[in-house]
């Protein structure tokens, strides 16, 4: 029956003809397993390809529910853990089983004469492969998506001319917002893949041209391989290694939770996508005005020296010790992005510095007229916003201090538009909005945020004054907290809505130490005395009072968040000792909370995002699969071992 079936199949559709076409191959010099690095570059597509489309079945493209849909989907969906593992580490493994792809070839010679169009399409398809890692982290509008579009978007702009187009394009306006996730979704599901597909089938055309090159000696050569079984043995179990080390690194080192989009957490460290970090860290060897060598210059340069190379070594040598001046340059190269990439994804980490080292490119200093200065100075204060911020020490607590806002990577256009519409870079902010304000006044208050030193002596007094006018007038100078936090101001132990965030622990260390060490002690297990209490110490958060523990982890992080959001008072006699109501006094964003939080649950060996719907246990399938997998690959091996004993 099913060779009848096959047979109607086959009259219809050649496909006899086109999997002989496939598997008749001749292979010079036989097979290798470093052949299979482009089956394998394949392989990994077509699993991002299935995940991706798996994961749009949850995924939700809004800045305000993107975070929260694809934790759905890694918490509360069965395996969606491993769709989103898979997905996650296999877009990190596809670019570097394509770049170990290109060095191959590289150091073959592979791209000679007459396979110049070949290595011309691999290019562009490398290129396209880190456009799609670009446009996807941004995706689950995280603290680190967020981040890293942040600063790539801000390289962008530095081009020469038509930087700040080109930025404004890739994010549909100055500023990063709901416009800048959907293009960049509509770019990473539909445009990018059906962009990589064409070149992939363009790729595979052109290198069954001319077939494999093989190796450079030229003895070895004369000895053929064939595709079908020889080399098919091989790719099938790389295959099955690049899967297995795919499932695993997504059982036991799954993706992090970073917490949410929060444009104005100053106490995070913005970095680029892993693979763009030594770009990330050349560009501090630029600085002023010379980053555009950094950001346009040296990609540009390394682009063009992939697409030439095959027109620039025109010799038909293609071994590799007597290639002299390309081989040992090309390596140094490779050298040096290694080393870069090292050295920027360790910069910054241990210091947790508040300051914005997302590249110099975020930094950008205006020149304004003292004028612009003075009257943004007097605005500052008459429309209310020294009511709610403190800049130069002076101001209140509500929102965060604008003191430095150069050095956080505030550039004009971000501030207008957090200005006119503070809920466009964040969702849950409580700032009302300024759209009454002129362009004039808009551009004086800017003036005077990114040039904070020229409020010049005297001008504490002005502002006080101008703080308590506002006070006594009633100026809208902030909006009513409670309906944007979530927290019933009605019920002083009501959770805000932190608890139901998943925050990111290792963020939340940062934001421990810069908020909560001085009294709770390092890691939560300091003894600090407080006279106050009845324990004459602050209660130590490792191991947490039984009252707050629980090994769930939503009931736990609601627990420990109607302490921080409210506070709390010491027992004793003391009330000057109160813990300071984080949520109510707006010391802290919801998302900074539940970073805390998180962190305070990993202190007790609870994570924030444990997963309630596995469908089987991480562990439990890895051991599975590594079984199954180990079986297949066996069978393979003998069978490739009795193929060639005949």
């Amino acid at each position: 029956m099913s060779k009848r079936v096959w047979n109607w199949i086959n009259e219809r559709i050649p496909l006899s003809s086109i999997l002989r076409m496939g598997m008749d191959e001749e292979i010079p010099g036989g097979s290798r397993f470093s052949y299979a690095l482009g089956s394998a570059t394949l392989l990994v597509f077509l699993i991002q390809l299935i995940t991706g489309v798996l994961e749009l079945f949850y995924y939700a493209p809004t800045i305000d529910h993107a975070y929260d849909s694809l934790n759905f989907l890694r918490v509360d969906v069965p395996f969606g853990w491993l769709i989103h593992g898979l997905h996650y580490w296999g877009a990190t493994a596809m670019i570097v089983i394509v770049s170990l792809h290109m060095l191959r070839v590289f150091i073959w010679g592979a791209y000679k004469n007459p396979r110049q169009l070949t290595w011309i399409l691999g290019v562009i398809l490398f290129l396209l492969a880190l456009g799609m890692s670009f446009t996807g982290a941004a995706l689950p509008w995280d603290q680190r998506g967020y981040w890293a579009a942040q600063v790539g978007t801000n390289i962008g702009g530095t081009f020469p001319f038509l930087g700040n187009f080109i930025k404004q394009v890739i994010r549909g306006g100055s500023s990063m917002g709901q416009l800048t996730l959907s293009r960049f979704f509509i770019l990473h599901v539909a445009v990018i893949p059906g962009i990589i597909i064409m070149f992939i089938i363009l790729h595979l055309v052109a290198f069954r041209k001319h077939g494999s090159v093989g190796p450079w000696e030229e003895g070895k050569r004369n000895i053929n391989g064939q595709f079908w079984p020889d080399q098919i043995f091989k790719d099938v179990l790389i295959a099955i290694i690049i899967l297995l080390a795919l499932v695993a690194l997504s059982t036991f080192s799954p993706p992090p939770f970073s917490g949410p989009a929060d444009p104005m957490d100053s106490s995070y460290v913005p970095k680029p996508e892993w693979n763009f970090l030594f770009l990330y860290q050349a560009l501090k060897f630029f600085p002023g005005g010379l980053e555009v060598i950094g950001t346009v210059g040296i990609p540009t340069i390394l682009v063009l020296l992939l697409l030439l190379l095959p027109f620039v070594d025109k010799n038909k040598i293609r071994d590799p010790f007597k290639r002299l001046i390309v081989v040992p340059t090309g390596l140094i190269i490779v050298a040096g992005v290694i080393i870069l990439t090292i050295a920027g994804y360790q910069s910054g980490e241990s210091t947790g510095s508040n300051q914005k080292s997302s590249a110099k490119v975020t930094i950008h200093k205006e020149n304004f007229s003292s004028n612009d200065i003075r009257l943004g100075k007097q605005l500052f204060t008459s429309i209310g916003c020294i009511g709610c911020h403190s800049i130069m020490g002076t101001g209140g607590t509500v929102g965060p201090d604008l003191s430095n806002e150069v050095q956080k990577g505030r550039t004009k256009e971000w501030l207008i538009a957090q200005i006119q519409d503070s809920k466009s870079h964040n969702p849950t902010s409580i700032m009302p909005p300024f759209s009454f304000l002129k362009v004039s006044q808009l551009n004086q208050l800017v003036a005077f945020l990114l040039t904070p030193s020229n409020m010049g002596s005297g001008s504490t007094q002005q502002i006080t004054a101008a703080t308590k006018a506002n006070s006594d007038n009633n100026l809208p100078v902030s909006s009513d907290t409670s309906s944007h936090s979530k927290i019933d101001s009605t019920n002083p132990q009501s959770a805000g809505l932190a608890a139901s965030i998943l925050g990111s622990a290792e963020h939340g260390k940062v934001l421990f130490d810069k908020n909560c060490i001085a009294c709770h002690g390092k890691n939560g297990v300091g003894k600090i005395p407080n006279p106050g209490s009845v324990a004459g110490i602050v209660p130590v958060l490792n191991p947490i009072s039984k009252r707050l523990y629980n090994p769930d982890p939503e009931i736990f992080a609601k627990n420990i968040d109607m302490v921080i959001q409210h506070g709390a008072l010491p027992n004793g006699i003391n009330p000057a000792l109160k813990m300071e109501a984080f949520g109510d006094q707006q010391a802290l964003s919801q998302q900074q909370i539940s970073d805390i939080e998180a962190y305070i649950l990993s202190l007790n060996g609870i994570e924030r995002g444990m997963i309630k719907e596995p469908g089987m246990k991480p562990v439990s399938f890895f051991t599975l699969i590594a079984s199954i997998f180990a079986g297949v690959g066996l069978i393979f091996l003998v069978a490739w071992n009795l193929k060639k004993k005949k």
